[in-house]
């Protein structure tokens, strides 16, 4: 039991501590999607701790923003008899429905190959590292393809350079998040790094969430669909009554 209790006490002493570590805030942890929503920004600040003299090495800052992940299907088209069908296809358990990297500089110099496998920062290994279920030949292809697309739609992001030191251990980052969010938890990761390995890491979550109309429309949806159909039939169904009103008026 003593031997124990030394254990503890060894594994707990100030000495083993990390000699950095990272003290973050963000700028706000709740964002609300209204009916005018067209996007916000996310500031993420903090400060490196340390009470020793700073180790041997430029000190590098890394930040992940990660939506909330959906499955998905990604399906190959290829051209027969004149034709474009859909042919093979890959399913992914669960992709990020946003991410996005922010680095005091270049990534790959910044963060050594073996870091970014075992803590998966960098958009492609974010995604590699989730299930797949597939019978084509080449399911790499098919994430590559992913990519693409979501890097094209605005919904992945590696921004270089983006995140700023001030007086040496103050940084700060802003992140942009697009209109076109999902629901749910989003997951702020803040790496410290030197000489391409991780010091420290500290996580944080913004929610995301419907509100007003908004979130009425989206209940009702989901809760009541044959209500929702039925008001949205009677919606189109009024403002083509009114277009045609006032075609009528306009043409006396």
């Amino acid at each position: 039991m003593k031997g124990l209790a030394l254990a503890v006490l060894f594994l707990a002493s100030p000495a083993l501590a990390a000699p950095e570590q990272i003290v973050a805030g963000l700028s706000q942890n709740r964002v609300s999607i209204t009916a005018d929503f067209d996007g916000t920004e996310i500031l993420v600040y903090g400060a490196v701790k340390r009470d020793t003299p700073a180790p041997h090495g430029a000190m590098e800052v890394i930040v992940t923003v990660e939506g909330p992940a959906t499955p998905l299907t990604v399906r190959k088209k290829d051209r027969r008899a004149g034709i474009w069908i859909n042919s093979d296809a890959v399913h992914i358990d669960a992709a990020p429905s946003f991410y996005a990297v922010a680095t005091t500089g270049p990534l790959e110099r910044i963060l050594s190959d073996t870091e970014d496998l075992r803590y998966r920062v960098s958009p492609d290994r974010a995604v590699r590292a989730i299930g797949l279920t597939s019978e084509a030949a080449d399911p790499d292809s098919f994430v590559a393809a992913l990519m693409r697309i979501r890097f094209a739609e605005d919904r992945f992001r590696l921004l270089q350079g983006s995140v700023q030191f001030v007086e040496d251990t103050l940084f700060r980052a802003d992140v942009v998040l697009p209109a076109n969010l999902t629901e749910g938890e989003y997951k702020i990761r803040i790496f410290l790094t030197r000489g391409g390995k991780v010091i420290d890491t500290q996580d944080r979550v913004v929610g995301v969430r419907k509100e007003g109309l908004e979130r009425f429309l989206n209940n009702l949806a989901h809760e009541m669909p044959l209500l929702y159909g039925l008001l949205a039939l009677a919606l189109a169904g009024l403002a083509g009554w009114g277009a045609s009103t006032a075609f009528a008026i306009m043409r006396r």
